[in-house]
């Protein structure tokens, strides 16, 4: 099953934020500046976390994990925003 993530991240060094933000890239959607929405299994989640393990300094920078449930249920209606709509992204299959 694949859930939706709010994930976002306090990065207190400009080099290492850069990294993590294009390591996010690969992940999720750009939200905001350091928030990105991702959908992932669960093992989609262990890599991220690994992946994030590496690039992060665990005593200066902070990365927060918000499951919001199933991308097919509750995650639709889990964001509301202020200001410009906000617009749940349609996930389709990638064809390469």
């Amino acid at each position: 099953m694949t859930n939706t993530y709010i994930v976002s991240y306090d990065i207190s060094d400009p080099k290492r934020l850069r990294r993590v933000f294009k390591l996010m890239k690969g992940w999720g959607l750009h939200l905001q500046y350091s928030v990105f929405q991702c959908s992932l299994t669960r093992q989609g989640l262990v890599e991220l976390r690994s992946a994030l393990e590496d690039e992060i300094d665990h005593n200066a920078d902070q990365v927060l994990f918000v499951n919001v449930g199933p991308c097919r249920g509750r995650a639709k209606n889990a964001v509301s925003a202020m200001g410009r709509p906000y617009a749940f992204p349609e996930r389709e299959p990638i064809i390469v």
